[in-house]
């Protein structure tokens, strides 16, 4: 019998709260089970298996992350956009570093396919590098280079790595100056390359 009140969306949010508190890897059903009083079988009648569970955490954050980057570019274009959309990224991921972590986990092209934040996500990082006059094959890496510059900057934050004493924050606002100067002095392409 399936326990009254249980649904998907209800272990999903549940377990993404639970990865935020200790950490994705932390986050199982049997784990997730204990927080609702249940058996795990009692979990699988809403979610197939522990990567699914994951899966949908990844997709929550992921959701909750674009519309916090979408709400902070809106009617921004260089790099005021640039600026806003990467202090929303690094605010969600220092808020909420479970679900943050499941959004850089890979996945499956099938597990995501059905993702209109992750669309909405690409869309939200071209439209904002489109104002620095940038065009595919640019744009893609451009996009990649933002992503692990964010992340790796978020990566060692997270986990104490600056340990010298300047202000992250000021290392942070420093960063941000210089990659808007490298995307408006973005190399031309070069076919091949």
């Amino acid at each position: 019998m399936v326990r009254a009140g249980l649904s998907a969306a209800k272990l999903t949010e549940a377990a993404a709260e639970m990865a935020d508190e200790v950490g994705l890897e932390q986050v199982t059903v049997s784990a997730l089970a204990r927080r609702f009083g249940v058996k795990d079988a009692s979990l699988y009648s809403h979610v197939k298996n522990l990567r699914e569970l994951r899966v949908r955490i990844a997709l929550l954050g992921g959701e909750e992350l674009t519309d916090r980057i979408a709400t902070e570019v809106a009617g921004r274009a260089g790099k005021d956009a640039l600026v806003a959309f990467a202090n929303a990224y690094r605010r969600y991921a220092l808020e909420h570093p479970g679900r943050y972590a499941a959004t850089q986990m890979r996945f499956d092209p099938e597990e995501v396919a059905d993702s209109v934040a992750l669309r909405r996500s690409i869309e939200l990082t071209y439209g904002m590098l489109r104002a620095y006059g940038l065009t595919e094959p640019d744009l893609t890496d451009a996009g990649r280079l933002l992503r692990a510059a964010f992340h790796g900057y978020i990566h060692l934050e997270l986990s104490g790595g600056f340990a010298h004493p300047r202000e992250i924050e000021d290392s942070w606002s420093r960063s941000l100056d210089a990659l808007h100067v490298l995307l408006e002095n973005w190399p031309a392409h070069q076919p091949g390359r």
